[in-house]
């Protein structure tokens, strides 16, 4: 299992940090299965693309407005 750490709470994720949809919606078994072997591709608060570096040892996503997670 990855350790995430990020600087906002789950509870303000507003988007799909695999697809970019809203997560709202709720139907997002795909992208959460995806997300147990990669890293998120887009930020769950803001929904900007991430800066994304995958190294053996984990990953590291940077969103330009919120931060940086990592595994």
């Amino acid at each position: 299992m990855m350790d995430v750490t990020q600087p906002a709470a789950d509870s303000e994720a507003q988007y799909c940090d695999r697809c970019g949809e809203s997560a709202a919606g709720g139907a997002h078994a795909a992208c959460a299965a995806a997300r147990e072997l990669e890293p998120p591709r887009f930020c769950p608060r803001c929904r900007r693309r991430m800066k994304v570096q995958v190294v053996p040892t984990g990953w590291t996503a940077t969103c330009v407005e919120h931060g940086t997670r990592t595994s």
